[in-house]
């Protein structure tokens, strides 16, 4: 008999591993430090198990490993974590998010897609849609869109210079925006707050993503919990220009409230229930 694992083995261990990356990074971030011991305690698995959990996170640049344990990574205004690094963060939250968000588009409309992991999540869910126009930056959801190709879906790659969060940003990004009428935009955003808006610490991303802006009235915000009170180097619009918010149900109260008061409608995705198009929650301003 072979010890080989199956490809289920494989499949259920990787899943495993993202769950306890997750606790991990939501632990660190939340206390500033861990020990391995205590990490070890928390997810019931061995102190060998939580190094090399800690090994790998450090690898992605989402967390710093340290002896006898892991910190917080020091987060600046002009910090751009990698693609890899943002697409194991938070995976339950995005999903729920991105599910949320391709259950407002609809069939036969131009809609623009900004760069980001959730939006790339995002593309997955649409690609069934008719009669669909998408304008990305995004080479990762131009990849989606074009892997499940149809004839009745146009798909316009805007060309630019790549930034390390797979963007195609700059002049020539900017040029191919400027001229168009998008019915919808759904941005990803490295940060929100009341004070600097939505942001990013790309400048060149902050000027094509304020393209995509002004090329729509209806702008979707697609950011979990953990954007709000992050700032980016540079802003790509105040949060009263959003006319969606879509978010997860970890967000903090006062936030709650801030963007309530400031955006057309926010929407509170539910991880419980993923497999739902429509959101489970939503708020709306008055």
């Amino acid at each position: 008999m072979s010890d080989a694992s199956t490809p289920t083995d494989i499949g259920s261990s990787r899943a495993l591993a993202r769950q306890r990356h997750e606790v991990i990074v939501a632990e660190v971030r939340r206390r500033g430090a861990v020990r391995v011991s205590e990490l070890s305690t928390l997810l019931g698995v061995s102190d060998m198990t939580v190094r090399r959990d800690l090994e790998a996170l450090d690898d992605a640049g989402i967390i710093v490993k340290v002896h006898g344990g892991a910190t917080l990574r020091d987060e600046r205004s002009t910090d751009e974590p990698g693609f890899e690094a943002k697409s194991s963060r938070n995976t339950r939250e995005k999903h729920a998010i991105a599910l949320a968000a391709a259950g407002m588009v609809r069939p036969g409309t131009a809609i623009g897609i900004t760069a980001g992991t959730t939006t790339w999540q995002m593309a997955y869910h649409i690609v069934d849609i008719a009669n669909l126009t998408v304008v990305t930056n995004s080479v990762r959801v131009a990849d989606v869109l074009y892997q499940s190709s149809r004839p009745d879906r146009t798909v316009v790659l805007t060309g630019g210079v790549r930034t390390p969060s797979d963007a195609l940003v700059g002049p020539v990004a900017v040029n191919a925006l400027r001229s168009l009428h998008l019915d919808s935009v759904f941005m990803g955003v490295h940060g929100m707050n009341s004070r600097a808006g939505f942001t990013t610490p790309n400048l060149m991303e902050a000027e094509t993503n304020r393209a995509f802006v002004d090329a729509t009235e209806h702008l979707v915000v697609l950011a979990d919990h953990t954007k709000w009170g992050t700032t980016g180097l540079s802003s790509m619009a105040t949060l009263d220009r959003a006319a969606v918010v879509i978010t997860d149900r970890g967000l903090p109260t006062a936030a709650r409230a801030a963007l309530e008061d400031s955006v057309g409608r926010l929407i509170l995705a539910d991880t419980t229930f993923t497999d739902d198009l429509e959101p489970t929650h939503e708020r709306r301003r008055a």
